[in-house]
């Protein structure tokens, strides 16, 4: 078997019935053989760098046309090392895992098997999911409470938000996250993304604050570039600290270990190198006692498909990420898409990831620049 063929596809999620805003593009990627198998995956973007990362993707295919796409590893370490020359960053990363979740998708069909029978087998037949992208244009502690319990009603037992703006004084900060708890009741975990707050001192005292509200975590109190601040404000808290949406392979995160920065780390299939990468990754993680949270800033197909097959197979795994505000295109542009029962996804048992792109609908959700940002 040889590949014949990588395709990209950009595609623009809808805001659906829901109205709830969406500000990123998603990218699939395709790759083709010659015994007739595609395989699926998909690369994290960002808003104005989503054609950089499809010209890696590009820039990759010249050199994967002609290989053995069950030769994965060999694929990962050359496009880090030799490719980039060893200055590889998002855009490269990103491409290499959308194009590697293509390659075990094809793997997986070839032999009849789920991908996660491949990485040694599931230690669970659940993956439990948290809630995100449901605050979108949500400005007033009043409205994000009015979501919070409109998410919490489709069932999910656990959301995330973002509760800071650099502005905001900290009561403020602390009263939208009271009014979130109150809306969803006790049951529901809360989990807190910080988006990496410039001011330590400020991340570290309203961590005090919010502990009485029943936080199950505190993600990027500050900029994870700085894993010795990072370790000071866990030393200095109670909530549990999460990094790692923004660090690349193994060799990234063999230093928040050292340094004990973090007590949960959320490395994202889409961009950290892809399947085989964060499944070492938690692997690294497992003798520090460090639990695995799977960042997932993706649409809610491949890179989510993806996701469930590591998350099955590692015994550190603790819960996902899921957008609520992608579910729409998802469901519209895959075959028999995933559901959301009591908080989890039952893992696929299907070879491969599990999960078929309906490329004809993809036409539907074609690429349109977004307006332009202001700087202020």
């Amino acid at each position: 078997m040889k590949i014949t063929d990588v395709k990209s596809f950009l595609v623009r999620p809808g805001p659906g019935r829901r109205g709830w805003q969406v500000a990123k593009h998603l990218l699939l990627v395709k790759v083709e053989t010659d015994e007739g198998i595609v395989g699926w995956g998909e690369a994290f973007t960002l808003v104005d760098r989503e054609k950089s990362i499809v010209q890696n993707i590009t820039n990759l295919s010249r050199y994967v046309r002609g290989r053995d796409p069950f030769r994965i590893k060999e694929f990962t370490h050359w496009a880090s090392k030799r490719f980039s020359e060893g200055r590889a960053g998002l855009e490269l990363f990103s491409a290499v895992s959308g194009i590697e979740q293509a390659l075990w998708d094809i793997v997986g069909k070839r032999l009849q098997t789920p991908v996660s029978d491949l990485l040694g087998g599931p230690c669970r037949d659940r993956i439990r999911v948290y809630a995100n992208g449901w605050t979108s244009g949500a400005k007033t502690p009043g409205e994000m409470a009015e979501r919070a319990a409109k998410v919490a009603s489709m069932g999910f037992d656990a959301i995330k938000f973002y509760p800071f703006r650099e502005e905001d004084p900290e009561k403020t900060i602390v009263e939208k996250v009271r009014v979130v708890r109150e809306a969803i009741g006790p049951k529901v975990d809360l989990l807190i993304d910080v988006w990496r707050q410039p001011d330590l001192l400020k991340s570290i005292r309203v961590a005090g604050m919010l502990e009485e509200l029943g936080v199950l975590w505190y993600e990027e109190p500050v900029p994870s570039e700085n894993l010795d601040r990072l370790a000071e404000v866990r030393r200095a808290i109670r909530l549990p600290v999460v990094t790692g949406e923004c660090l690349y392979t193994k060799f990234d995160f063999r230093e928040v270990l050292e340094k004990g920065a973090a007590d949960i780390l959320n490395p994202d299939v889409a961009s950290c190198g892809g399947i085989l990468e964060l499944k070492e990754i938690s692997a690294m993680a497992e003798p520090y006692g460090v639990m695995i949270s799977p960042h997932n800033y993706n649409s809610t197909t491949m890179a989510l498909a993806a996701t469930l097959q590591v998350s099955a197979v590692i015994p550190n795994f603790m819960i996902t990420e899921y957008f609520v505000n992608f579910e729409e295109t998802g469901n519209a542009i895959s075959l028999d898409p995933f559901k959301v029962e009591a908080g989890s996804i039952r893992l696929p048992r299907k070879p491969g990831l599990g999960l078929e792109i309906n490329e004809e609908a993809l036409k539907n959700y074609a690429y349109q620049e977004f307006p332009l940002r202001t700087w202020g």
